[in-house]
């Protein structure tokens, strides 16, 4: 066991349901990735509209992970909401876009593409958007599979929602 897999130990592994576990799972995952300071983070989901990236304790872990060498790679189908239902995210994201890749995937079904937070230490995966059910945990198998899932879509997408927006 490596110490990234000790250190996710405190986070759960099984199965999680409904939309405040799914949230709470959210909030825990990003803290003990600026605690444990996990180097890498794959944040993906349709338009993470139940995603509680907006709240200042979210916003507040992100700030406290993103030191030098880090990275977060970020994919959804569309991110036309994301400002209006985030906006501290988007500041954060603003600040912070040196570390941060983020895509997008405007054909993909908005069902199909996977509802996920990776880490290379710990995993969640809604398997069922709607109802906020999945699996989370740090075991190995978990996290390859669904970090290859990931990197199968982010062969589909683009680069999308960029930090700023220049006009004119």
């Amino acid at each position: 066991m490596t110490d990234q897999d000790q250190a996710a130990g405190a986070l759960p592994s099984g199965r999680f349901e409904g939309r405040d576990a799914f949230q709470q799972l959210v909030r825990d995952a990003l803290a003990a990735a600026a605690r444990e300071g996990w180097r890498e983070l794959v944040l993906c989901d349709a338009d993470f509209a139940d995603w509680p990236l907006g709240e200042r304790a979210v916003v507040e872990s992100l700030n406290a992970w993103s030191t030098a060498g880090r990275r977060m790679v970020l994919l959804a189908r569309r991110w036309d909401e994301v400002p209006r239902t985030h906006p501290r995210f988007v500041a954060w994201r603003r600040t912070w876009a040196h570390v941060i890749e983020a895509h997008g995937c405007a054909s993909a079904d908005p069902l199909e593409l996977p509802s996920a937070l990776w880490s290379p230490a710990w995993v969640m995966e809604r398997r069922d958007p709607l109802r906020c059910n999945g699996f989370c945990g740090a075991e190995p198998e978990r996290r390859v599979q669904v970090r290859e899932t990931l990197q199968e879509w982010l062969r589909k997408s683009s680069v999308a929602f960029p930090a700023t927006t220049l006009g004119l």
